[in-house]
């Protein structure tokens, strides 16, 4: 992140907060690179990859990275997790149309400070930026409740979400049938849904099984 303390050269207090955009759609990032310019931000590097990003992240001395969580080459989330991992780095925004909450939860864990949706418009973007860079040490990110489950009850879901059913399940873990619908009514219960498609379905959507 750029310098901006008392004494800095120029009054670097006052300069415009500088931009890096990262998303690999171009008329996106010239549309955010225009409407951000127009409110005042200087955007000082754009990039079309998750690597770009993180190159450019080092080297163009900005302030927030706004930073699309779908990229080639290097995924927005791994860019994330690099990005914040240097000393000194920028604040890192998601800004993406994924809304599941395993995708929130990992941009938690990479490091971001928050995650906007795409649909925010440019001038509420811009507010929220500007708010985030003047708070960056607060949890800007949305909370994410993953229900707790038992080691039993998280190998049922497992097998549960490789097809398998309850008999091969029981057969698996070494445990009975009526064991196995235990454990599953369980797991249903805590994640809230009435059968194994759902089950599986939200499971993945809280990172707790492979999507």
């Amino acid at each position: 992140m750029v310098d901006r303390s008392n004494g800095a050269e120029g009054d670097a207090a006052n300069a415009p907060l500088r931009v890096l955009i990262a998303d690999d759609h171009p008329l996106f990032r010239m549309g955010l690179a225009l409407a951000l310019k127009a409110d005042g931000f200087e955007v000082v590097a754009e990039a079309e990859n998750g690597r770009q990003a993180v190159e450019r992240a080092r080297h163009a001395g900005v302030d927030v990275v706004v930073l699309d969580v779908r990229m080639p080459e290097l995924d927005g989330i791994d860019a994330c997790t690099i990005i914040t991992s240097a000393a000194d780095a920028p604040v890192v925004v998601m800004l993406t149309t994924f809304e599941e909450p395993a995708v929130v939860l990992a941009a938690r864990a990479a490091g971001a400070t928050a995650y906007l949706s795409k649909e925010t418009s440019p001038r509420e973007l811009a507010r929220m930026l500007r708010q985030i860079l003047a708070d960056p040490e607060r949890d800007w990110l949305p909370e994410v409740s993953v229900p707790e489950l038992t080691p039993r009850e998280a190998e049922a879901l497992a097998a549960l979400a490789r097809g398998l059913s309850n008999k091969a399940i029981a057969a698996e873990l070494g445990i009975s049938p009526e064991t196995v619908k235990d454990y599953l009514e369980n797991v249903y219960r805590k994640l809230d849904v009435r059968d194994r498609v759902s089950a599986v379905r939200r499971a993945a959507e809280l990172g707790l099984v492979a999507g």
